[in-house]
């Protein structure tokens, strides 16, 4: 078995499409097994139907179909025969459309949005129905003798105290009571305070969270080849890049090319570490040095700094 082959044949090949467009997974997977008996230039290849059944687990027309469709699209090449089997050569040359990548990858992004879109929908959908809000009418809330408010003073109903100094009547005196305050309602349809919570008690997600930002491969691959992975370590980045917009709760449009710009800044900051004679030291502006555990949080702490007050992606 070839390695180079099979990975051509898994990865690199185009991959064929059936009439209604969908993938051709069954001549992909007969591909597969051709390569797995193919030298590593593609070449001299010929298992026999039977095995190719056994491999795959199709039928032999299923298996003879594939095998056309492969010869068809110039995947595989018939070269001739060995003790009764076709032989094959694979067309290792042809490559696969780095499109069909871009594709699936804006298709991840969508489904992505999409459920963040959905859990969105469903949180606004837990909050107190306006079917179910009691409306009270103007006229059984204000009692006879009490003043409007557009009258310019409030009403404070009086009663005839007597003071206990000086024994006169205080008639002009509130009243007061030692009932417990009435609490302001905490839904959002209240219009009382700050924003309240949902009546499940459930905080909202942080922007970065409901827009749906993940580490994916593509973001991964783009690190290695600018050899940014060599002195950053791309997933404890990605954490310290979620906590701090978790924390500050702040949305960016483009939150790749947002943490593009985080582990740029976080592999130069190694950079000028390593640079300097001492990489643990920090020098402050006020003169104090700081070392070990103390200079790495400092320096994590300018790089968020720094990260603040540079303009949004």
């Amino acid at each position: 078995m070839s390695i180079e082959a099979v990975k051509w044949a898994m990865d690199d090949a185009p991959m064929l499409r059936t009439p209604a467009g969908k993938a051709d997974t069954t001549a992909r997977h007969v591909l597969q097994a051709l390569a797995e008996h193919a030298s590593k230039t593609g070449t001299n290849t010929h298992p026999s139907e039977i095995r190719i059944q056994y491999r795959t687990g199709y039928d032999r027309r299923t298996v003879q179909r594939a095998l056309r469709r492969l010869e068809d699209a110039k995947l595989i090449i018939p070269d001739g025969t060995v003790q009764d089997r076709n032989r094959y050569r694979l067309a290792m040359n042809i490559m696969r459309d780095p499109s069909d990548w871009d594709e699936l990858e804006r298709e991840e992004q969508d489904s992505r949005a999409a459920a963040a879109e959905r859990k969105r929908r469903s949180r606004a959908r837990r909050v107190t129905h306006s079917n179910d809000v009691t409306v009270t009418d103007e006229k059984s809330v204000t009692e006879p003798d009490v003043t409007h408010s557009e009258s310019g003073r409030h009403a404070v109903e009086v009663r005839d105290v007597t003071h206990f100094k000086s024994g006169r009547h205080a008639l002009s005196a509130a009243v007061t009571t030692n009932e417990p305050p009435v609490e302001p309602p905490a839904t959002q349809m209240a219009g009382v305070g700050s924003y309240s919570y949902p009546p499940q008690g459930l905080a909202p997600n942080a922007p970065i969270d409901d827009d749906g930002f993940a580490l994916t491969d593509a973001l991964r691959r783009w690190a290695r080849r600018d050899g940014f992975d060599s002195l950053v370590d791309v997933d404890h980045e990605t954490a310290q890049f979620l906590d701090h917009f978790r924390a500050n709760g702040e949305r960016r449009a483009n939150w790749p090319a947002e943490w593009q710009k985080w582990i740029r800044r976080a592999h130069k900051w190694a950079v000028e570490r390593r640079q300097r004679p001492n990489g643990n030291v920090v020098q402050l502006p006020n003169g104090r040095t700081l070392t070990g555990t103390d200079a790495t949080v400092a320096g994590w702490a300018a790089i968020a700094a720094s990260f603040d007050n540079e303009e949004p992606a």
